[in-house]
């Protein structure tokens, strides 16, 4: 019964348009052609470089964090309270005035101790600063060699320049060395990507990023059991020609380098958006999706692949959108650019002028009940 099934799931029929099937991607006459099994290496990748991340986060990234000053803010913890940590973490960290308040009577703090602490406790919970660059350091890295690696692969491949050739021959189109090495690598990072989503950075986008990763991932994977390779490499160098630039400014945002962080944001979102709303919906796109209609009947596997396409030109959208109001931002009043996926954290100026209030309020013998009269200045940074 499972064999019957695997015969219809895999029929020839669903994956390849008429006149073609699995048969066509058999290894003759010294040609070799991409397979199912070929996806396990894949594995044992991501986990070198996972391995290697941890290596070159202490390595380099931090010692390199320490070059362009970039450390951690001391942050206050906060106290153990029962009740509030309870609150916390089963209805809400962002507990509503009328919440507060209720809180303030079940706990026994005032108002003000009981906003503070979510304050701290919210605090605690964000990634630090540091953290924050060597991951944006160890994706730079990737990133930069990735494209530079792809660009080898493709720039003296006809289909770079024409990208109807990329369907010259289908699905007869024989597996070269580099093109095996550029997809198990990179999907090998993606892999990795999904391995350490519970401790990189979360961001507002968080939900995105994992749909864009299982699109990707998904992507990959299909592109090269059907032997879609030609359109897959293009696919992979239009995403990383953006991705370092995004990263690289994030470094220097980290760093406190105001100048160099907008000029870096300023040619990422010019390349983001001419790579990723010009060149992938009306050239690839189109390519992978108008063009094989004039060639083929359409089939379930060219849904299935365009439909993955428009899931991730969706996400292209999403963050154009993001990507301006940032440049938006920044533009007239020439201040750093921040990412506004990332919470900005609270900080804890007003406990210190509160404290140096009941300083001087002790000094003076003044004291209410036991607590400082408390300061209503708030002052956020990120």
């Amino acid at each position: 019964m499972l064999s019957r099934l695997s015969e219809q799931i895999w029929a020839d029929w669903i994956w390849f348009p008429e006149g073609h099937g699995w048969a066509d991607l058999t290894d003759r006459d010294g040609q070799v052609f991409p397979k199912t099994q070929d996806l396990w290496a894949t594995i044992p990748i991501a986990l070198c470089f996972l391995v290697c991340r941890q290596i070159f986060e202490r390595t380099v990234a931090t010692p390199f964090a320490s070059l362009l000053g970039v450390s951690d803010k001391q942050r206050f913890r906060a106290p153990p309270n029962p009740i509030l940590e309870s609150y916390f973490c089963s209805t809400s960290k962002h507990p509503t005035q009328s919440s507060i308040e209720s809180l303030s009577k079940q706990s026994g703090c005032s108002v003000r101790q009981v906003q503070r602490w979510f304050r701290r406790r919210r605090n605690q919970d964000r990634p630090s600063k540091l953290k924050k660059f060597r991951e944006a350091c160890w994706r730079f890295t990737f990133y930069l060699l990735a494209f530079f690696a792809g660009l080898a692969v493709l720039i003296d491949k006809p289909w770079l320049y024409d990208m109807k050739q990329m369907w010259d021959g289908f699905p007869k189109m024989p597996l070269l060395p580099s093109q095996y090495w550029y997809y198990m690598i990179e999907l090998g990072f993606y892999i990795s990507l999904i391995f350490s989503v519970a401790s990189d950075v979360k961001r507002k986008d968080f939900k995105e990023q994992i749909i864009h990763h299982v699109a990707t991932i998904s992507l990959i994977s299909f592109s090269w059991l059907v032997n879609y390779i030609r359109a897959g490499t293009l696919i992979m160098l239009v995403h990383d020609a953006s991705d370092y630039l995004m990263e690289s400014a994030k470094i220097f945002n980290y760093a406190g380098w105001r100048k160099t962080c907008n000029f870096i944001f300023t040619m990422f979102a010019a390349v983001f958006i001419v790579t990723r709303l010009v060149i992938l919906p009306f050239w690839i796109i189109y390519t992978t999706w108008v063009y094989p209609l004039t060639l083929y009947p359409p089939f379930l596997g060219f849904y299935f692949f365009n439909g993955l396409m428009l899931v991730l030109q969706a996400l292209h959208i999403f963050w154009a959108v993001l990507i301006l109001r940032m440049v938006v931002k920044f533009l007239p009043g020439n201040d750093i650019v921040e990412d506004e996926r990332s919470d900005k954290e609270e900080t804890d100026s007003e406990d210190e002028a509160e404290g140096h209030e009941h300083r001087e309020k002790f000094k003076n013998g003044h004291v209410q009940n036991g607590h400082t009269l408390l300061n209503n200045n708030h002052s956020k940074a990120d």
